[in-house]
């Protein structure tokens, strides 16, 4: 029976080697076994182990709690550590990393706690190893122990040691100790550096990164793949910065740091975000068509730059390509990225086809997707189909879920919805956030009700600490405005603990002009062409105003300004999707390949209008 057991095995190799060494024979068996997680055959080796009596060989002991821990089975590891009459420090690691991986931390640090009190030193990877769960749990006392513990075995000198207690600091929040102990160092490597310049980069202190990585060359260290890829998402915004990115683009290339597979793809991605979040996507996909290797996650990183981007179709196109073209099958982070592109009525047979994959690849209970299709549905005008998502028994609703579905209904102008979802999620436990409480007053703007919207914002911020912000006290104004109580919405921006921004005046402005309250209207513009001098839109807006008024002055005034500023409004356009292909036109536009045979159209239609126009007066005259 043993032997059927292990026929499982499909290498001639790890046959030949139990034959010659059966303890040689049983590592390869577990390193198969951990390789595959493979539960099954861990047991069996295991078995097999304890009937050759080799119970208490520590190298195969070691295999074991590392398969069984790979196998997500933690507490088997525990059974087979237990079993050991002496443990050396390699077992308690192989048992505590067993546990990290299973995310079972605070048994991690029992352990830990457990080989201190049995006299047994730890060593360099144990104390690494709990430094770096300290920082993913944000939780400096356990680490300050780990630190303290590695002074007095004397580990402090370890630079992988030192360079993990250090990431710790810095991702607990505690800057002044992480720098402390780099200075302390007395041999600092790469890693060393990329973790302070990391530290740095991640909490937004883009000053220091910047002046770090010069002191950096300064001491003739070279800046390598993780230093340019921590350097990369601070090169986005002004133009200076995207200079910055330039440079370390090529930098890249003058060093080939591209070469590896791996530096190629992560830095592939790094590149890619950079320059799309620049608006530089056309310079994001140069870089994509030329990496070497380009996995799920490159593929991802390129239609989330077409996404934001607002190239809904191109993103879409690409998704198709990346499992046609390269055979790569798209990942929980793929289909979220891809969502918003399907967010219209055209894209809603893409999402429903994307719905039907995440179910397929039993995806449709991860909670962010769950999110990203109730968004979607919500946008493309399929209620009913977010509603469905949402009402799922399997789903786990976090914050997000409630907010997204909330908006859902305020975008419909179901109001009364909105609000009865919300007073639920509060029952829940659940506290509202800037989102939801977005979501649930524009529901009550769009539906009028304003005493529930007024009352909803008292309580969130009374009640739940939540502060101003522009998005919801531009709720707020477009809720009174919508109402026609322009004075009481006058009043709300006066009293606004935020400076007002164009979203605000924005929605007066809108207000301004369904109740025809031509001052109003006027006091709106005025204030949003000084927060945005450079919008084309608003002054154009503010001469149709004047020119409604034959205040001649006034627009031959803003034309004026206009001009010195060199500004011209964009044309306006129009859409149309044909065969998952959208076509665009704009005024006079002639640019569209079949423009001659849509103006031919044009024209016998408006042939056709003349003639019916033509024929109903004649009617009429007969009549009479």
């Amino acid at each position: 029976m043993i032997h059927k057991t292990f026929a499982l095995v499909p290498s001639r190799y790890y046959s030949s080697a139990f034959e010659f060494d059966p303890v040689l024979g049983l590592l390869q068996f577990l390193h198969f076994s951990a390789i595959h997680t493979s539960l099954k055959l861990t047991r069996q080796s295991h078995s097999r182990i304890l009937t050759l009596g080799f119970s208490q060989n520590s190298f195969l002991a070691t295999k074991l709690i590392l398969a069984y821990a790979v196998c997500q089975r933690p507490f088997h590891s525990r059974l087979v550590f237990d079993s050991l009459q002496h443990k050396n420090v390699y077992l308690w690691n192989s048992l505590i990393n067993g546990f990290v991986k299973n995310s079972l931390y605070s048994e991690a640090f029992q352990l830990f706690n457990q080989l201190c009190s049995n006299n047994v030193l730890p060593d360099g990877f144990t104390l690494s190893t709990l430094s770096k769960v300290s920082g993913e749990l944000r939780t400096v006392f356990p680490g300050k122990s780990i630190h303290g513990k590695s002074i007095r075995t004397g580990f402090v000198s370890d630079t992988v040691v030192t360079n993990s207690i250090m990431s710790m600091y810095y991702k607990c929040g505690n800057f002044g100790e992480a720098r402390k102990v780099f200075d302390e160092m007395t041999v600092r490597n790469a890693g060393s550096w990329n973790v302070v310049i990391t530290g740095y980069a991640v909490s937004g202190h883009r000053e220091e990164t910047w002046e770090f990585v010069k002191q950096m060359q300064m001491d003739e260290v070279k800046p390598d793949a993780y230093t340019i890829s921590s350097l990369l998402p601070l090169c986005d915004g002004d133009v200076r910065k995207y200079d910055y990115g330039r440079e370390l683009h090529c930098y890249i290339m003058k060093n080939e740091l591209e070469l590896g597979i791996d530096s190629d793809v992560h830095l592939g991605c790094c590149l890619i975000d950079m320059y799309s979040r620049s608006n530089k996507v056309v310079v994001g996909r140069r870089v994509f068509d030329r990496m070497k290797c380009r996995n799920v996650f490159a593929w991802t990183a390129m239609i989330n730059g077409y996404v934001q981007h607002g190239d809904s179709d191109e993103a879409l196109n690409l998704f198709r390509d990346m499992q046609t073209i390269d055979g790569v099958e798209a990942n929980r982070v793929s289909l979220i990225s891809v969502l918003p592109a399907c967010s219209s009525f055209s894209g809603l047979l893409t999402g429903r086809q994307i719905h039907g994959f995440s179910i397929r690849k039993e995806l449709n209970n991860e909670v962010s997707i769950c999110n990203a299709l109730i968004d979607m549905y919500s946008k493309c005008g399929s209620l009913n189909s977010a509603r469905l998502v949402f009402e799922d028994d399997s789903l786990c609703k976090d914050a997000i879920t409630w907010s997204s579905m909330i908006s859902g209904y305020g975008l419909h102008g179901k109001g009364q919805e909105a609000i009865l979802l919300y007073d639920k999620m509060l029952q829940t436990g659940i506290k509202p956030d800037t989102i939801t409480t977005v979501g649930v007053l524009s529901a009550c703007s769009r539906s009028g009700l304003v005493k529930e919207g007024l009352n909803i914002y008292s309580s969130v911020i009374n009640n739940y600490g939540i502060e101003q912000t522009l998005e919801i006290c531009a709720c707020i104004v477009d809720m009174l405005g919508r109402a026609g109580l322009l004075d009481q919405a006058l009043d709300f921006i006066k009293a606004m603990h935020v400076e007002p921004g164009p979203s605000v005046w924005g929605a007066l402005v809108t207000s301004s002009i369904i109740h025809g309250d031509l001052e109003m209207q006027e006091l709106a513009y005025s204030f949003l062409i000084q927060l945005e001098p450079e919008n084309p839109s608003n002054y154009v807006s503010i001469s149709n105003l004047y020119a409604s008024s034959r205040r001649w002055d006034a627009v031959a005034e803003v034309r004026r300004m206009m001009k010195d500023k060199r500004l011209k409004k964009l044309p306006g356009c129009s859409w149309i999707s044909i065969d998952n292909k959208t076509h665009c036109f704009y005024v006079a536009d002639k640019a569209h390949p079949s423009s001659s045979l849509i103006y031919n159209m044009l024209d016998d239609l408006l042939l056709t209008m003349s003639d019916a126009v033509v024929s109903s007066h004649l009617e009429t005259s007969t009549k009479i």
